[in-house]
């Protein structure tokens, strides 16, 4: 039924899911506004990393069934893929998705299936189905003619955990939320084309709040966790020692604070869901709220030491001071720095006039933020022997295999836990 797929969007999720289509032979055309990443693909490389994704796209390219483009093409099933953002106000921006939509239209024909995988607010898959419908009033879709649409609808959010995508994209359970019964079940079909999880349909509506929910549900954990690392902190108390305390009651499973949340999923989905209904919200933002003040708590505690610093080398001007940031990314052992508190931080005491000595094992290039005159990407090694002070922003496995060389610096901020 499905022959050809074309995956509008080749990020962290949609070239993977793109590259898994076509490891199982079917003709994948990926779309991406980004020559550098269409060029890329079409050597059989990748631009973004991740276990596993090398291998596959290069023998995917390479046996001629995926190939990128910048132009939207014909194909049996559209898949799309892009980023959505908030604005000022953290309020849903979703010119992206209506960028993608009016991109498709001129080449749908009836009997395409179109698919929305990225994280949305509810009503995001009935609008992009409105879109779709303006520019093309010469085919029917789901709210026009139901299951007799030309065109079908559905919205399908991915559940997936950055270093771990391919495995999870495969094995993991997928909610298929169709604006009809005929779309549901065509999405589902197309989807075991390589998912071995369950396909759970539902409406499109409930698939998008699932997505923000189980997201929502993640931050108000790590808020927690991250409030009380505050106050433990106020009192004099050992976090991590705590937590692992009081993990041991059987019901019990607080998660590990960190310097902030980050990601374009859990920084971002709460705010989708607050919102749509902002009067009701009001656990869902206050988790929200903490999780993004945690940074400022940080950048505080690296002042202090700072002054520390200052303090026992009076001949030092604030110029003179390095500060190591170990860590940019938003979580462990990956290169994206997507809404990362890490990224902030780094920023963040680099406007105080001091040296920022940024290390980043996985990536090459620092984004345009951290572009700065006083901040530059430096090995660990040369970090640790020439830093004033030292904060741990990201457990990677790199900083993990020197604990006891970070142990021996006398200004350590360890926003991560990873010396306990």
């Amino acid at each position: 039924m499905f022959h050809a797929i074309s995956m509008i969007g080749l990020g962290y999720i949609g070239l993977p899911t793109a590259t898994l289509f076509a490891s199982r032979k079917k003709q994948v055309i990926g779309v991406d506004v980004s020559q550098h990443a269409v060029d890329t693909i079409n050597q059989g490389k990748i631009h973004i990393t991740e276990p596993e994704l090398d291998i596959l796209v290069h023998a995917a390219v390479h046996e001629g069934y995926l190939r990128a483009t910048t132009r939207p093409e014909p194909a049996d099933a559209f898949l799309i893929a892009v980023p959505t953002p908030f604005q000022d106000g953290h309020q849903p921006d979703l010119s992206y998705v209506e960028a993608a939509a009016r991109s498709i239209a001129p080449v749908l024909q009836k009997g395409n299936l179109v698919i929305l995988e990225s994280t949305s607010p509810v009503g995001t898959t009935e609008k992009l189905a409105a879109w779709l419908a303006e520019s093309r009033p010469d085919l029917s879709f789901p709210q026009q003619a139901g299951e007799e649409a030309d065109i079908q609808v559905a919205y399908c959010p991915e559940r997936v955990l950055p270093g771990r995508v391919i495995h999870e994209l495969v094995s993991n359970d997928r909610v298929i939320g169709g604006m009809s019964r005929a779309a549901s079940e065509q999405a589902c079909a197309l989807y075991k084309t390589f998912v071995e999880g369950k396909c759970l349909i539902t409406n499109a509506r409930t698939a998008e709040m699932c997505k923000l929910t189980e997201n929502s549900c993640r931050d108000v954990n790590i808020a927690f966790a991250n409030e009380l690392s505050m106050i433990c902190d106020k009192l004099g108390i050992n976090v991590w020692e705590l937590i692992t305390l009081a993990n041991h009651h059987p019901r019990v499973k607080v998660l590990q604070p960190g310097p902030g949340v980050g990601g374009h999923c859990i920084a971002v989905d709460p705010w989708f869901i607050v919102s749509s209904a902002p009067e009701l919200a009001r656990l869902i933002r206050t988790a929200r709220e903490v999780n993004d003040h945690k940074p400022e708590w940080v950048l505080e505690k690296v002042k202090a030491a700072i002054t520390d610093a200052l303090a026992a080398n009076p001949s030092k001007t604030i110029a003179d001071l390095k500060v190591a940031c170990l860590g940019l990314a938003f979580k462990p052992d990956i290169d994206d720095l997507r809404e990362s508190p890490a990224v902030e931080i780094a920023s963040g005491i680099a406007k105080l006039g001091c040296q920022v000595l940024a290390v980043e094992p996985n990536v090459e290039v620092l984004p345009k933020k951290l572009c700065l005159p006083n901040l530059g990407l430096i090995s660990l090694e040369g970090a640790l022997a020439s830093a004033d002070v030292v904060c741990v922003l990201v457990k990677h496995r790199a900083f993990t295999e020197v604990g006891g060389d970070l142990r021996q610096q006398p200004l350590l901020i360890d926003a991560v836990g990873l010396l306990g």
